[in-house]
């Protein structure tokens, strides 16, 4: 656990020869207790937990465990929102286009596209809405589709955060990716292939779906189960980021250097309207407080990111989180409303 300050090297040496000063005045004694209660946090949790939080208001910031990368789940949609709105912004697309829904665009996961017909016709700007408030894997994909994987990864790159960030991918190359450790022909499922295995909720069970579905048995498969094929998957390092790097793009975002105002506000906005999270950082939040947010859940990892007090930008508060390796859903959750009663508890909600 770290906390870091802004500081010159001539005020390092000038510490190092004199006795430590008294904490200023509702200063750091809050944000050193939030700093070990994230600790114990950790330290509760089945799992391991990681965080950041930054205030680049008053320049401080606090790290656990963010000396490495994260898997993020569905919270790279914020990314690929920003990187929407640039475009936009550079006039390559409007908000007004509109794209088709195609057999092949329909994915397993969250939303209401799933439930839509070929055909049907959503503007830009509504997929974004899609995407971000209620996590539509297929309006996600029809995003990525329409700029292109290398495309957006660029775009990061060079207009967002110039490293910390690993490939980010369809979330139908997901399942080809997690599932294609299991066996190579994993390659021949269509993407109505996925939806179906989705419908099973136990993932061994979903495991010898896929071997069914490729008539296949079990001697002829890389991996023996669904988890270690997920592990096998989350250790490639597509779709994570360091938790940091996730950091400095809400910096940026709220502080309007990666869009203009109007689009900051209707991004941030739509993070405010989210319908997933109630039971993660925002469950430990008072009534009333405000949370820009986006949660993101796969198995055995989910992440919950956002920034509190989007409105004031000078009290604006970063926080990325994310937990691995916890046996039920219900134990990270808990060390999300943790930490949201920690940031609380620090002052930090305006």
């Amino acid at each position: 656990m770290q906390i870091v300050r802004k500081s010159s090297v001539a005020a390092i040496i000038f510490l190092l020869v004199l006795p430590s000063p008294a904490p200023e005045a509702g200063e750091r004694a809050e944000v050193a207790e939030l700093s070990a209660e994230i600790s114990r946090i950790d330290e509760r949790m089945t799992g391991r937990f990681g965080v950041f939080v930054k205030h680049p208001g008053e320049g401080w910031e606090v790290g656990h465990r963010t000396d490495r990368d994260w898997y993020l789940a569905s919270t790279v949609k914020v990314p690929l929102a920003v990187a929407v709105l640039q475009k936009v912004e550079e006039g390559e697309l409007s908000l007004e286009q509109e794209l088709q829904l195609a057999e092949s665009d329909f994915v397993d996961g969250s939303g209401e596209l799933l439930w839509h017909e070929p055909g049907d016709r959503f503007t830009i700007d509504e997929l974004v809405g899609h995407s971000i408030r209620d996590s539509d894997s297929t309006a996600t994909d029809m995003l990525i589709r329409l700029l292109g994987e290398e495309s957006l990864n660029e775009q990061i790159r060079e207009h967002m955060v110039p490293e910390g960030f690993g490939p980010i991918t369809t979330i139908l190359q997901v399942r080809y990716d997690v599932y294609g450790e299991i066996h190579r022909d994993v390659q021949k499922l269509t993407n109505r292939d996925f939806i179906e295995l989705k419908t099973e909720s136990d993932p061994e069970a979903r495991y010898r779906m896929v071997l069914q579905k490729l008539a296949i048995d079990g001697d002829s498969v890389t991996v023996g189960s669904s988890a270690e094929a997920f592990e096998r998957y989350y250790a490639r390092g597509i779709n994570s980021a360091n938790l940091e790097a996730f950091g400095l793009l809400l910096e940026r975002l709220v502080g309007r250097e990666l869009l203009n105002d109007a689009h900051t506000r209707k991004l941030l906005d739509r993070m405010e309207t989210v319908t997933t999270g109630d039971r993660r950082i925002r469950a430990g939040l008072p009534d009333g407080a405000r949370f820009a947010q986006k949660t993101g859940t796969l198995i055995a990892r989910c992440c919950n990111v956002g920034i509190l007090n989007p409105h004031l930008e000078e009290s604006a508060v970063v926080v990325v989180a994310c937990a691995e390796g916890y046996e039920e859903l219900g134990q990270a959750e808990q060390a999300f409303e943790a930490l949201g009663t920690a940031l609380t508890e620090a002052g930090l909600v305006k």
